[in-house]
């Protein structure tokens, strides 16, 4: 495994949660394009429109032949908010753009939305294109409307921008196994982006989700592999608890990482390179996208995926029932 399996989350440069001046984000994305990350993913959500920018102008000149894979999604227009204060934590970005984010998945807005990210981005076409948060976990009991709004509209307009051959695959980017195995029973995609789920915390896709997958000929890209920090950090450590699913981890979760992290340590592997590589092993799932948000982060993340994991401690995991019978591990 290497590089070319990871992809670059782009929600750190649109200013998640802090302020990050221009040349720190241009730093970043510059340190994964030389270490041979090809697969950079963002959003016209994070910061509103800066992410999108500030990728544009870095990928502009690092790669000017377009090489690179480039998605961002749609289902959130960008409403002006001139009397926004650029200074606060606004649906959880620090910009500088004066917008914010409103869901829209109807046809004409997905279709603004696709042109307005061409421009930010300054690229002829986008590969791939996701409709971002549709599903309960994002709308509650709204959801059935949504999707059908989105079934109605969006996906339409989807359909339309791949078949004119403006972009080459299709799907949906959620944090939710159900919508998933929804919006492939309800319609034709290509790819899905999952932020978790599928980690070595949670094995549940692979009952259902990925044979699923597999029968329609869907990918898989796994984002949050570390379930928002206690994969990377371990519970073993001095200080608190990460977090687990943005939460504080419970009683049963910091058990099972530390019963985790206990093997691997004597295998002498770190457990982020476990959680970083265990995804890949199944052959559904593209690239992992794990929190690349400084240059120091982008160089852990080379050095992890590369690291040699030998099959014992797979096998060892398993025999625990800390891995799941039927899922494939990295050998």
């Amino acid at each position: 495994m290497g590089p070319q399996d990871l992809g670059f989350g782009a929600a750190s440069i649109g200013n998640l949660y802090r302020a990050v001046p221009d040349a720190d984000a241009r730093a970043v994305v510059a340190r994964a394009w030389q270490a041979g990350v090809r697969y950079y993913d963002t959003a016209p959500h994070y910061g509103f429109g800066l992410s999108e920018k500030r990728l544009g102008a870095a990928l502009a000149e690092l790669d000017p032949q377009e090489s690179a894979v480039v998605s961002t999604k749609i289902g959130r227009r960008l409403d002006p908010r001139p009397d926004a204060d650029l200074t606060a934590v606004r649906q959880a970005f620090v910009s500088p753009e004066p917008f914010e984010s409103v869901f829209d998945y109807s046809y004409d807005a997905v279709m603004r939305s696709y042109e307005s990210s061409l421009k930010r981005l300054q690229r002829s076409r986008i590969d791939i294109l996701y409709a971002h948060d549709i599903g309960s976990f994002a709308h509650g009991a709204e959801h059935p409307r949504r999707f059908t709004e989105f079934m109605d509209g969006g996906y339409r307009a989807l359909r339309e921008l791949r078949d004119a051959g403006d972009v080459a695959q299709i799907g949906i980017g959620v944090n939710e196994i159900a919508v998933c195995e929804e919006m492939i029973h309800a319609g034709e995609i290509d790819i899905i982006m999952l932020a978790g789920r599928y980690t070595l915390l949670e094995q549940d896709p692979v009952d259902s989700l990925l044979p699923l997958c597999a029968q329609r000929g869907v990918k898989l890209v796994v984002a949050a592999p570390y379930n928002s920090g206690i994969l990377a950090k371990g519970v073993r450590g001095e200080g608190p608890v990460p977090n687990f699913n943005y939460e504080p981890a419970p009683p049963a979760i910091v058990e099972r990482v530390g019963a985790i992290e206990d093997i691997c340590a004597r295998h002498n592997v770190p457990l982020a390179a476990a959680a970083l590589q265990f995804p890949l092993a199944h052959p559904q799932v593209s690239a992992v996208i794990p929190g690349m948000g400084s240059v120091r982060q982008v160089e852990a993340a080379i050095e992890l995926i590369g690291v040699p994991i030998p099959e014992a401690m797979w096998g060892e995991l398993r025999a625990a029932g800390l891995l799941c019978g039927d899922a494939p591990a990295a050998a």
